[in-house]
């Protein structure tokens, strides 16, 4: 059983570096940059700035840098936030997050084991066809289309949430 466990954890680690991979040429052969505005900027300041974060290094250069950084816990320097880096910028949403995930998991746990439960006590009758509905419609929808609409009950019309900051 152990073994079995370290060797799909083990697995994990060539995965999420399939995935690093994918996402970091995506994301470099993609038209445009991290500086492109609405302004286009004089090209002495767009050199600089791009030597200043790395980006007139060599793709390869850069994904090796990007390796290491990423092996060091360090993500990088944030492009939108000047002067910070991205571990920052998670380290200080962080309890905000934990926060909302856990008073989330606690919903659905606390929602979703008793409506199993009474579904699976009254099989193919109405209440469990009623709650596998719900279910069915919950996995279906995908989030960008929930969430504003949840927004935009909690938060605009009952007022319950802030819809934004």
């Amino acid at each position: 059983m152990l073994r079995y466990a370290l060797g799909r954890l083990l697995g994990v680690i060539p995965t999420l570096l399939v995935i690093v991979t994918a996402a970091f040429f995506v994301m470099r052969l993609a038209p445009g940059g991290p500086f492109d505005q609405e302004q286009t900027l004089p090209p002495e300041i767009a050199a600089n700035l791009e030597a200043a974060y790395g980006l007139d290094q060599p793709m390869v250069v850069q994904y090796g840098r990007y390796l290491v950084g990423l092996a060091h816990g360090d993500f990088g320097p944030s492009f939108k936030y000047k002067d910070f880096r991205v571990s920052e910028l998670i380290v200080r949403g962080l309890p905000v997050t934990l926060t909302i995930g856990t008073l989330a998991l606690l919903i659905a746990v606390s929602l979703g084991v008793p409506l199993g439960m009474a579904a699976a006590l009254r099989h193919n009758r109405a209440l469990d066809h009623a709650v596998m509905g719900i279910a069915l419609v919950g996995i279906a929808i995908p989030n960008f289309v929930v969430a504003p609409v949840l927004a935009l009950v909690f938060g605009v019309k009952l007022g319950l949430l802030p819809v934004a900051g």
